[in-house]
């Protein structure tokens, strides 16, 4: 069976799981997934690791065509993404509708899980900054390097998580309590583009025509992302 290798961001996990088994039902070519956070895969490119198709924030994607390692030519925003907030299952549902319910809400937490690699937890660090209460947040809050911030709320660990939303969803055992205020909010764009030495560029084309149309618009909507 043909196979196209793709990175990509955690954001799109949650879709592109579906996504790949109806594309790979439909034209018979394998797609090899690893997801990590941008500045993670921006790493492992540089780095030299091979790979056919990537899938990072607009600001990754555009940094990989200007060192050449990214064809301009095809590549594609997928969704826009927008940052949330998650508590236990079951739990009360804390008030973040505005900025000082949120500020409030972040203060009274025991502990507040972010990321440190994601682009929800470059933006989180500086929202918190922002707001003037980066010391007492950060004085208890649970980072994780890489990976799914709502396992420390399910874990105990923390009682609220901050993340994508389309990220958050990935977790059982949570409730996504809403989106930071949209005023307060700076939403990553994840865009597609073909890598320039793809080995399997006729199969990685495909996956991004694939991506970028109309028919895989429910799919987004549905992991918590906007297309």
């Amino acid at each position: 069976m043909e196979k196209v290798r793709m990175l990509s961001t955690l954001g799109l996990m949650g879709a592109m799981r579906s996504l790949s088994s109806v594309f790979e039902a439909e034209t018979g070519i394998h797609v090899d997934a690893d997801f990590a956070p941008t500045l993670a895969l921006l790493k492992r490119l540089r780095d030299g690791e091979a790979a056919d198709l990537v899938i990072l924030t607009r600001k990754g994607l555009d940094e990989m065509i200007a060192e050449g390692r990214v064809l301009a030519a095809g590549a594609a925003d997928l969704a826009r993404s927008y940052v949330g907030i998650a508590v236990r299952a079951g739990q009360a549902h804390p008030d973040i509708a505005s900025e000082a319910a949120l500020r409030k809400t972040l203060l009274a937490a025991k502990s507040v899980a972010y990321s440190r690699l994601g682009a929800s937890g470059v933006y989180f660090a500086r929202l918190i900054v922002r707001m003037g209460i980066a010391a007492e947040i950060n004085a208890k809050a649970t980072v994780v390097e890489q990976g799914f911030t709502a396992q420390q709320i399910v874990g105990a660990e923390a009682d609220l998580a901050v993340q994508q939303i389309s990220e958050l969803k990935q977790v059982e055992g949570i409730e996504v309590i809403g989106p930071i205020p949209h005023e307060l909010q700076m939403p990553a764009v994840f865009s597609a583009g073909r890598m320039a030495n793809a080995k399997h560029a006729d199969a990685a084309g495909r996956l991004l025509r694939y991506l970028a149309s109309p028919e895989v618009v429910p799919v987004l909507r549905q992991s918590g992302l906007e297309p």
